[in-house]
Order: structure tokens, then C-alpha cells, then sequence
């Protein structure tokens, strides 16, 4: 199957098999690339403080105060480190955070 050549707001595009746009401006072509790996990294900080976060959820649920004391230092730090890649908000950052404390506070 030959690529269809569209055009999208005076920018020349390539829709190749499945569906995927690819730009014909080298400039273009390289922001694809830039955007991919920056999606890659963003995913991967997601994923590991929504982790540390379940990590400390599961030990309030088993009722175990001391290991969920230290996994609460070790998700409050992936959140900030989430935060400081730009991939959370402050606000957002902030109900996390307190969310937990109460968790937290809420065993005693």
C-alpha cells in the first residue's frame, strides 16, 4: 500500500499504513522523534511513583504503620521528583502528598 500525501494547515503530511502521520519537513520529522522519547520517559516517571504509591496504600491496608512510614518518604519523593520533570503539577503534587499524610494519619 503506497503512503497518502495530505495536507493540515498549509503542513504537508505522509499518513502511513495504520493510520500514522508522518510529516515530510525534516524539522518536523524530528519533533516526531523528540516527542516519542519524551512520552517514554514522562511513562516511565509515572509509572514509578504511581508504584511507590501503591506500595505504601497496600502496607496501610495490611496495617503495618512503620513500613508505611518509610514508603510514604519514598512516594512523597518519587511525587516531587514527578513534579520536578514536569510531569505533575504543584497543586496536583500537593493533594497527592496530603492525601497520603492522612492515610497515614488516619492508621493511628
Amino acid at each position: 500500500m503506497l503512503p497518502i500525501y495530505v495536507t493540515i494547515y498549509e503542513v504537508n503530511f505522509k499518513i502511513l499504513r495504520g493510520g500514522a502521520i508522518m510529516p515530510n519537513i525534516k524539522s518536523a520529522k524530528k519533533r516526531v522523534n523528540v516527542i516519542e522519547k519524551k512520552t517514554l520517559q514522562n511513562n516511565m516517571i509515572k509509572t514509578a511513583y504511581k508504584t511507590a504509591v501503591k506500595k505504601f496504600e497496600t502496607a496501610v491496608e495490611a496495617g503495618n504503620k512503620e513500613e508505611a512510614q518509610k514508603l510514604l518518604v519514598e512516594a512523597t519523593k518519587k511525587i516531587d521528583q514527578a513534579y520536578s520533570k514536569g510531569v505533575l503539577k504543584l497543586n496536583t503534587i500537593s493533594r497527592k502528598k496530603s492525601n497520603l499524610a492522612k492515610k497515614l494519619n488516619a492508621m493511628a
